[in-house]
């Protein structure tokens, strides 16, 4: 099911674009917003500023943290 600030978002493209419940509502969407989601997701879990000490750790812990607040917000999981 989807989130609601996923649902929030699409609500939104859907005013600007003009388009009826209908198309929003669709799973294309839906999946379409996980993916992009995971993908968002995906590249804070990638980044590594290639510290060779203590850094990685704090960085290491803070990227997994980001990842998973990401995920919660909208309710997907990779």
């Amino acid at each position: 099911m989807m989130n609601e600030r996923i649902r929030e978002l699409a609500k939104q493209v859907a005013k600007e674009e003009g388009w009826g419940v209908e198309v929003w509502q669709t799973t294309f969407t839906e999946n379409f917003a996980k993916l992009i989601v995971r993908e968002c997701a995906m590249l804070v879990e990638t980044l590594s500023p290639g510290y060779n000490d203590y850094r990685d750790q704090i960085e290491n812990a803070f990227r997994r943290d980001c990842v998973d607040n990401i995920k919660q917000h909208f309710g997907v999981k990779l």
